[in-house]
């Protein structure tokens, strides 16, 4: 997804392609021919040799981070609607949405009175300390205790909350790391750490529901707020990763060119054919399991033709992959 050494795929081909052109002939042993028609001798026996262009990089030994990628909302780390105790008449409400309350505020008054009786006004008091999000009633209206007078959150406090597909659950638990980011600031990444996991998954949608708290308190988040969310599930430190360019796959094997120096021969470098054990594959990013030591050279761009023992010209070096993994 986000490394140099994934542009122009077709990059390599051709150069390989081109590779066909660059031909070291050997002059041992062998007897010149008559000159053809218009065309300096040749020599009989000649073994021509064909060189392929390559561009090349090293494996690296460090680090390499697996993630799933997902998306979640903002929302008030708890979150209460407030109910009348009886039915009425609201007659009072000395509170408005936005307003900070503490448990035990007046939120609302609502009158009992009938035709012919006459009640006091019974108060609907906050439950907790928190700031009004919604008053979805107004002077005037009838209530009864099933219907919530205003709702208050603890906005101070905010959690985000999302949902994992089933397949995933296996990776997720509570503690694992999580990296969020918001539109309202870009490039900026904010720490964070599942907190609750679900014990069931939702049988509609098959999703499992996910609680993403902050280590403290960011002002700049606020509820309601849009998250993309990368959840750290694995991470492993000291193994050896290329770009995953380097693979070639073929008849169900797995492998990479390994360039090596050859004195005898013309260019003085050839390829050898080495069988790997990949690993872990994020970001274009693999996991060499084994088969491979770190700093090895390895052909990136140019490998479509090769086979082992391919003399090759290194045309240009990629930079290696950075030891740190780095979640971009």
């Amino acid at each position: 997804m986000k490394r140099n050494c994934a542009r122009h795929r077709w990059h390599g081909t051709l150069l390989a392609a081109g590779a066909m052109l660059l031909l070291l002939g050997g002059c041992k042993g062998g007897k010149p021919e008559a000159p053809g028609p218009g065309g300096p001798p040749r020599v009989r026996g000649e073994a021509e040799q064909v060189v392929f262009a390559v561009n090349t990089t090293r494996s690296v030994l460090g680090q390499i981070t697996d993630y799933i990628e997902v998306n979640g909302d903002v929302t008030p780390h708890s979150t209460v609607d407030l109910y009348a105790d009886i039915a009425g008449k609201v007659v009072r409400l000395p509170i408005s949405v936005g307003s900070r309350v503490s448990k035990g505020t007046v939120i609302a008054e609502v009158d009992p009175s009938r035709p012919g009786s006459v009640f006091v006004a019974s108060p609907v008091r906050s439950s907790i300390d928190g700031t009004v999000t919604d008053i979805p009633v107004n002077v005037g209206t009838t209530v009864s205790p099933a219907v919530p007078v205003a709702r208050v959150a603890t906005t101070d406090q905010v959690r985000v909350v999302t949902h994992v597909a089933e397949r995933f659950i296996s990776r997720i638990r509570p503690g694992l790391a999580a990296i969020l980011e918001f539109e309202a600031f870009p490039g900026e990444k904010f720490p964070a750490r599942i907190s609750e996991v679900s014990p069931t998954v939702d049988p509609q949608t098959r999703m499992l529901e996910l609680k993403i708290d902050f280590p403290r308190r960011d002002p700049r988040v606020k509820a309601g707020m849009f998250a993309a969310i990368k959840l750290i599930t694995e991470m492993k430190e000291g193994i050896v990763k290329i770009p995953a360019d380097c693979i070639i796959r073929r008849f169900g094997q797995t492998f990479v060119f390994v360039v090596k120096p050859d004195p005898g021969n013309a260019s003085g470098r050839v390829v050898e054919r080495r069988q790997v054990t990949p690993g872990i594959l994020i970001d274009d990013k693999l996991e060499i399991a084994g088969g491979l030591e770190p700093g090895e050279e390895l052909v990136i761009q140019g490998q479509t033709l090769l086979e082992d023992g391919s003399a090759v010209k290194v045309v240009g070096e990629v930079p290696p992959l950075p030891s740190v993994d780095r979640l971009d």
